[in-house]
């Protein structure tokens, strides 16, 4: 295989498919990327066994041919390489030779025939889905997901359509960790009917959320009750999904919470993250005091001392007062993007419903704390 590169365009698309190779690797071949030089095109390819991404892009090419070389070096190499400077890549005989300008490396490859590729099998539904609104669903949502391995089948975010029976048919994402659940609801795509509930799992999620930023225009999304696939136009994303059953989470969601605070997210979140400078790890607890349209932050915490501040907002309903986990209410704000919040409450045991309003596409649970 010989081909020559720009190592802009090589340091593009390494910077994606390297990400996808995990540091420490108990099998050798799957450290490495798979470079495929064919006609006008380098493609590579990396797994983990549980996800796969495949890329193609620009080069000249002398020779085609095939090899896998470690990708985090590869990729290393590329991003030590001189700005504007064209790369030759040859392989032969079990070394691939790395040439630019004055720099010359040579590094171990192992065949093309050892490299294990996803197989994908049928995937049935199909749909495509703007970039645009990948992105929201994923920054939406994707902060709730769960990182304990215990609870596996909550390691994701959870795809599944609903309605066409009188309702308007809706494709929903939903995530949680048991603590606090984020939902986006949108119109359900053409070609999703019928589509199996799936789980698509968090290191997907994070990869596919980078490669977004690149995209302009639509995804094209496969799926079958076992893998999805996201077509990028110059790279396509396989992952096997996760083989559980996510949890009735309408169950949770809180429909007679009649006490409802609205406040400025701007001004609340800032607050919030004011008076939780002082919390520890210990005491993530913020305190919220209700009384009519006065709201008191506080916070007290036994190594610190304690903080309070009030915040604007109008609330009409008997006072009390509940307690939120900072960093979670904190997350949830940052994902409100107009100028006013709602939160529906209803006492201080009881999940707490947060939203923009009865339109958005978007709206988050949160589980109380004893203060």
């Amino acid at each position: 295989m010989k081909a020559t590169i720009e190592r802009a365009t090589l340091l593009k698309g390494l910077s994606h498919v390297q990400s996808v190779v995990e540091r420490r690797n108990t099998i050798p071949i799957l450290s490495n990327v798979l470079l495929e030089a064919t006609e006008g095109a380098l493609k590579m390819m990396a797994t983990d066994l549980d996800l796969q991404i495949n890329e193609s892009v620009a080069a000249a090419v002398d020779q085609p041919g095939s090899t896998t070389v470690s990708a985090h070096t590869l990729f290393d190499i590329a991003r030590k390489l001189p700005e504007g400077s064209q790369v030759q890549l040859t392989a032969a005989e079990g070394r691939m030779t790395i040439v630019a300008g004055r720099a010359r490396f040579s590094l171990g490859t192992l065949p093309r025939d050892d490299f294990p590729v996803i197989a994908e099998g049928e995937l049935p539904t199909q749909f495509e889905l703007p970039a645009e609104t990948l992105k929201q669903i994923i920054d939406k949502t994707r902060f709730a997901i769960s990182t304990e391995e215990t609870r596996y089948y909550l390691n994701g975010i959870f795809l599944h359509v609903a309605g066409g029976d009188g309702s308007d048919p809706v494709l929903k994402a939903a995530a949680t960790d048991g603590h606090r659940l984020a939902r986006v609801t949108m119109p359900r795509p053409e070609g999703a009917e019928g589509m199996p509930d799936v789980i698509v799992p968090r290191k997907c999620v994070a990869e596919l959320r980078k490669l977004l930023d690149e995209v302009d225009g639509s995804v094209g999304v496969s799926l079958s009750g076992t893998k999805i696939r996201f077509d990028l136009g110059r790279a396509i994303l396989t992952s096997k999904l996760i083989d559980g059953t996510f949890p009735d989470y309408s169950r949770v969601i809180p429909t007679g919470n009649d006490k409802i605070l609205k406040l400025d997210p701007k001004s609340f979140m800032e607050g919030v993250d004011r008076v939780s400078t002082i919390a520890t790890e210990k005491t993530r607890a913020v305190k919220m005091a209700l009384d009519r349209d006065r709201i008191t932050l506080s916070v007290t915490s036994p190594e610190n001392g304690t903080a309070a501040e009030e915040v604007p907002g109008e609330y009409t309903a008997a006072g009390f007062e509940i307690g939120f986990n900072s960093r979670y209410l904190l997350d949830i704000l940052g994902q409100i993007d107009g100028d006013l919040v709602e939160v529906h409450l209803a006492d201080a045991s009881a999940p707490t419903l947060i939203r923009e309003n009865d339109k958005s596409p978007a709206l988050y649970v949160l589980m109380p704390m004893r203060v």
